[in-house]
């Protein structure tokens, strides 16, 4: 979408145009999608971010400064809902361990799943092994071409870690999948 047809979307957005939400939804949903499922394991769970993504954008829109990129502060939305999702997951995991160990219950948690649509399954499944750290500052930098500086915005915190979770992630990356070029990860981005 082009950046005044976008502006022209935001402004009905704002003054509460349904149409205008489906409109900006079409035109945003792979994206954020994509992002979504590089940065969670499971379908279900992706598909909750997702709605708590839009309906944060339904609420905060207004609040959305006009002088700056739409996608940065949409980004940037996603990367906030997704640590939430994260801090809300990670209490309901203290619960349910408290009541397992008072149960002493039997639990198989799910095989994480690898779904990120248009993208080498070799590479998916080297992202995954990276620490939630490493993988959200990568996909930032690979997959949506932030630099390094932007990237420290997005998530704010210090342009120094940033760029240790960058190399950290690079070198892990490079050890998993041997020789193979970063290049062909910008390949494999389908959007």
């Amino acid at each position: 979408m082009q950046s005044e047809s976008m502006y022209h979307v935001l402004t009905k957005m704002i003054e509460g145009d349904q149409q205008a939400f489906h409109t900006l939804y079409d035109a945003t949903y792979k994206d954020v999608y994509r992002t979504v499922s590089f940065l969670v394991d499971h379908p279900q769970d992706r598909e909750d971010i997702m709605n708590e993504i839009y309906m944060q954008m339904w609420t905060s829109l207004p609040n959305y400064d006009p002088s700056r990129p739409f996608h940065f502060w949409l980004h940037g939305l996603v990367i906030r809902q997704v640590q939430r999702f994260r801090v809300k997951s990670w209490r309901r995991f203290r619960i349910f361990e408290r009541i397992r160990v008072f149960s002493r219950e039997e639990h198989h948690w799910d095989q994480p799943t690898l779904r990120t649509d248009g993208t080498d399954p070799e590479i998916s499944r080297a992202m995954h092994k990276l620490t939630d750290k490493q993988r959200t500052v990568i996909i930032l930098r690979f997959y949506h071409d932030y630099t390094l500086e932007e990237i420290a915005t997005l998530l704010d915190i210090p342009l120094g870690t940033v760029k240790s979770r960058y190399h950290a992630g690079l070198q892990s990356l490079r050890k998993q999948l041997g020789n193979l070029p970063l290049e062909r990860m910008d390949k494999n981005n389908a959007y």
